[in-house]
Order: structure tokens, then sequence, then C-alpha cells
């Protein structure tokens, strides 16, 4: 296996599996705003989200389909479509009287951010599989330390497009109606995208 070509194939495969995640993580970074400790919380729940996909990747592409049946991943998209509607009914039901809160920001969770992260994998997973199915162990190391290596790169560029000036602004407005409007938006992608409940 020659490394560049090796590594521009890791690359481009993380970037074209994971490019929608900037629009998510940045709506973390909005809702966090000024809470001490929300790029660690997203970074890390980032970085257990993507593990999980490797997981999951590597289990089936050993041919542990029992373990994640090809039919499941739809249903992956039933945990952004709970969050959402969760956030959804806090932020109608807290209405107009949290202003304070608003500016300060909301506590972003690891956990969150990590079942996202995975709910989200399911285009990952498939794409995934195939090409470790067809490359040794070394190459599924090495393809794993790179994605790795890509997921603080595509944090850092979030947490980027969500700290601009017009951005932010934008975001720190209509956070608490962007971001349960993805969520839910994700979650029916997922299910339609993948045929879940024979949509």
């Amino acid at each position: 296996m020659d490394l560049i070509p090796a590594v521009l194939q890791a690359a481009g495969l993380f970037l074209a599996t994971n490019i929608d995640d900037i629009i998510v993580l940045s709506l973390f970074f909005a809702r966090g705003a000024g809470i001490r400790g929300t790029t660690v919380k997203i970074g890390v729940g980032q970085y257990l989200g993507f593990g999980g996909i490797i997981v999951a990747s590597v289990l089936v592409a050993l041919g542990a389909g029992t373990f994640l049946p090809p039919e499941v991943i739809p249903y992956f998209g039933l945990i952004p479509l709970a969050l959402g509607l969760y956030a959804a009914w806090k932020a109608w039901r807290g209405g107009e009287e949290d202003d304070e809160e608003k500016v300060a920001g909301k506590e972003v969770s690891i956990g969150t951010v990590a079942a996202v992260t995975f709910a989200n994998g399911g285009d990952n997973i498939g794409v995934y599989v195939p090409v470790f199915v067809n490359v040794g162990p070394a190459a599924v190391a090495a393809y794993t330390v790179i994605f790795l290596l890509l997921v603080a790169v595509l944090v850092a560029a979030a947490k980027y497009v969500a700290t601009r000036r017009p951005i932010a602004s934008v975001l720190e407005r209509w956070e608490h109606i962007l971001f349960p409007i993805v969520l839910i938006g994700l979650g029916v992608v997922i299910l339609v995208e993948g045929g879940a409940f024979g949509l």
C-alpha cells in the first residue's frame, strides 16, 4: 500500500462522509456559546460517536452482521429525531422567558453529541464496510488513524464557522429554532433514505 495514495483516499473518504457534520457541530457550538468546557465536550462527544462508527464498521466488515445487521442502520435516525423533538419541546415550553439563558448559552452534553454523531454515521458505515473488506488489517488501522486525526480538524472547522461574526450572530439569535429543526430533519432523512418503517 503506497502511503500518499492511501492517505489521500482516507481523507477523501472522511470528507465525503462527514462534511455534513460541520453544520450540526456548529449548532452545538452556538448552543454552548459562553459556557466553559463546550469545546472539550463537543470534541469528546464527536470522538466517542465517531469511535462507535469505526468499531461498528470494523465489526460488520469482519462478518459480525448479527451485531449490526444493515437493515438496523436506518433506525439510527430515531436518535436525532427524538433529541430534536425534545429540544423543540424545551424551546416551545421555555418561550421567551429565558432571554438570559439564550445570551449565556446552554450546557452541551457529551452524550448528546456522541449520540447524534453515531446516528448520523449510517452512511459512514455503509461506505467504510466495503472499503475495509477489500483492504488488509494494516490499511484499516491506517485509515482509522487518519480518520481520528481528521475528527479534530472537523471539530476545529465547525468551531471556526460557528464563531465567525455574521454566522455567530445568526446562530446566537436562531439557535433555539435551528437546533431542533436540524436534528429533526437529520432524523427524518436518515429514516427515509434508509427505508425505515417501509418509507
